[in-house]
């Protein structure tokens, strides 16, 4: 995962998107190669604990029964040194076959909206505007996804949590390297799930650079305030440490799955190029 502000080649995503809504469960660093199914085996071990996991957030069938999700978050972010970088509001939707990903976001100099197609590989962006007086506006050009922020777009779907979740179906490859600590391993990234040994729900997650995986990424997110939707347990709250400090934090304001959302809908260009988010 990149370490700085910035999102992708552009440079153009400020600090308060990436520190609280790239989440480590998305990349870790970008790829020079064609994504690939992993070509290791999950570890014994590493399925009971994924199996465990799974059990504690309501159970492989329930979490496998999630074809789409509509989530709103409200989020904050600092600097270093503890100043207001702003707050933001993002919604997410996702669907599960055909795969799609739409993010529509909010705030000072980092309004935009993505839209990405898991099936062919491509999709577009509206980027912030960040010359216009009015601070929350997008550029009103949408551009088709290129470079650092194609390769954003695919790391963040095949890192979505619902994905992860079902390692096992997805293909990815699951291990246990120290105690409670479930790993992820795809498409050349991995992600280290902390769980807590009582509810078997995730902790923390913190992504790993395979080509040094005894020196994770000083990046963590953090989960908590489980709650119930369908049968299956979503944190409500996140926040994000740099260097073990905290940087970012994520409220849920809403959750709905299984809403019947369609590719189409996710696909279409807002006809004012401006974020759809439901009033609060």
């Amino acid at each position: 995962m990149d370490t700085g502000c910035t999102m992708c080649n552009t440079g153009v995503r400020v600090c308060v998107a990436w520190l609280v809504l790239a989440s480590v469960l998305t990349a870790v660093a970008a790829q020079k190669e064609p994504s690939r199914p992993s070509t290791e085996r999950s570890s014994q071990e590493g399925l009971s604990l994924l199996h465990r996991m799974q059990d504690g957030l309501g159970g492989a069938t329930r979490i496998a029964a999630v074809r789409d999700l509509d989530e709103v978050i409200r989020a904050e972010a600092w600097d270093s040194n503890g100043g207001a970088l702003g707050a933001v509001r993002k919604r997410t939707r996702w669907i599960q076959s055909p795969s799609a990903l739409r993010l529509d976001q909010v705030g000072p100099r980092g309004t935009y909206v993505l839209y990405f197609d898991g099936g062919s590989g491509a999709g577009w962006e509206l980027l912030p505007d960040l010359t216009n007086p009015n601070a929350y506006r997008t550029t009103g050009k949408k551009a088709a996804l290129a470079g650092g922020e194609l390769e954003f777009a695919k790391h963040y779907l095949a890192g979505f949590h619902l994905n992860l979740w079902l390692a096992d179906v997805r293909g990815y490859t699951a291990s246990v390297p120290r105690a409670n600590v479930l790993r992820i391993t795809h498409e050349g990234e991995a992600t280290d799930l902390t769980l807590d040994p009582a509810t078997n729900l995730p902790v923390k997650s913190a992504g790993i650079s395979l080509s040094d995986p005894d020196h994770p990424v000083p990046a963590e997110m953090h989960y908590s305030g489980w709650k119930e939707t369908a049968g299956v347990r979503f944190p409500m709250l996140r926040a994000n440490y740099l260097s073990g400090v905290k940087r970012g934090e994520a409220t849920t304001e809403a959750i709905r799955v299984n809403v019947g959302l369609r590719v189409q809908d996710l696909a279409a260009t807002p006809s004012d190029f401006a974020p759809e988010l439901p009033r609060r």
